[in-house]
């Protein structure tokens, strides 16, 4: 059975025409292609149907495009001959980037999340203080609390369960998602941060001694710029002497952990349960793979990318790529593991 997004969450505005959708992502099609036909929805390679758009950009799942009854089909220059024939074909340099673009066409709220409880005007249940600023626009959910002399910014949704620290500041547009905790911490307009996420806690410092461990206090904020989203049980700690700062655009997964004083440049990607010490620097347009590891007080350079399950113990240079553990350029890391291959091989062959 074939696969569609459920009315019931989702609010498809389609349909759009390949037209459309060439005009939307600049796509290129074949000469013969009848531009007037409309795609309904979006859907995976072996779940589409005979009016869904689907994408290929993986050589991987050519088996599964081979026999996809899409309608349509992104693909890049290099794949596209492998489209069978009655699909169109939607020739693109980053198929899944263009695939996304129509995708929020059709589920333009998708891109912002609505409300959890549902469609409420007013702050019902919550418990907003007298001295908070809520602008016009936003709305506080049932079982939500907003602190002293908080500011909620237009359009900002806080979801039930949220809690809102004093002097918090949240720009328009934000969504903050249900049970997520923001203290000392000033937040950016259109920033996402989704369940369960917790901002602006203690950061993990201790002055140790031999008869106890001195707690220092933490006396940061957490700065979050604009665009930025948060998955869901992401901790990021306030600074100590200066602030953790959270570059426009970043996307962080969930589980996360962001220690005390660590700047992230813009547009970073962070995937899940990466772990980041402290005072860490981070440049822009960097990315960390699921499981990595930065230990603190090194610094990572622009445009770097550090693999998954990687363990980051000096610093980075810019546009790097580097894995291991400890994390090395990738190179170098392959070599390795090849080396250590041939040995262990060479080792099984002496014992047989």
């Amino acid at each position: 059975m074939l696969a569609m997004t459920d009315p019931a969450f989702y609010v498809n505005v389609g349909p759009i025409s390949i037209k459309q959708i060439c005009t939307l992502t600049n796509a290129t099609t074949n000469q013969d292609a009848d531009m007037s036909l409309s795609i309904e929805d979006v859907a995976a390679l072996d779940q589409a149907g005979k009016f869904d758009l689907a994408f290929i950009e993986n050589p991987k799942y050519v088996d599964q495009l081979k026999t996809t009854k899409a309608l349509a089909c992104f693909s890049t220059p290099r794949i596209s001959d492998k489209i069978p024939a009655g699909v169109i074909a939607l020739v693109h340099a980053q198929p899944y980037r263009a695939f996304a673009m129509v995708a929020q066409a059709l589920y333009p709220a998708t891109t912002n999340p609505g409300t959890m409880f549902g469609d409420v005007k007013t702050a019902g249940n919550s418990l907003v203080h007298d001295s908070a600023i809520v602008d016009d626009g936003a709305i506080i959910e049932p079982g939500a609390v907003v602190g002293a002399d908080a500011h909620i910014g237009a359009g900002v949704i806080i979801c039930s369960g949220a809690v809102i620290g004093k002097c918090v500041k949240i720009g328009k547009g934000s969504y903050i998602g249900s049970n997520v905790t923001i203290a000392y911490a000033y937040i950016g307009d259109q920033v996402i941060i989704h369940n369960g996420a917790q901002i602006g806690q203690d950061g993990f410092g201790f002055a140790m001694g031999a008869d106890f461990h001195m707690k220092v206090p933490q006396l940061g904020r957490v700065i979050i710029q604009d665009n930025v989203e948060i998955g869901a049980n992401t901790t990021i700690d306030r600074g100590t002497t200066r602030d953790t700062i959270i570059g426009e655009g970043t996307k962080i997964d969930n589980h996360v952990q962001i220690a005390h004083n660590v700047e992230i440049g813009r547009h970073c990607i962070i995937v899940a349960l990466t772990g980041i010490s402290g005072s860490v620097h981070i440049g822009d347009f960097v990315a960390l793979g699921g499981q990595a590891g930065v230990i603190g007080h090194v610094s990572i350079g622009d445009g770097a990318q550090i693999a998954a399950s990687s363990r980051v113990r000096s610093d980075v240079p810019k546009g790097a790529r580097w894995g291991g553990i400890p994390a090395k350029p990738v190179r170098e890391w392959f070599r390795e593991i090849a080396t250590l291959r041939k040995l262990a091989q060479r080792e099984v062959k002496k014992t047989d």
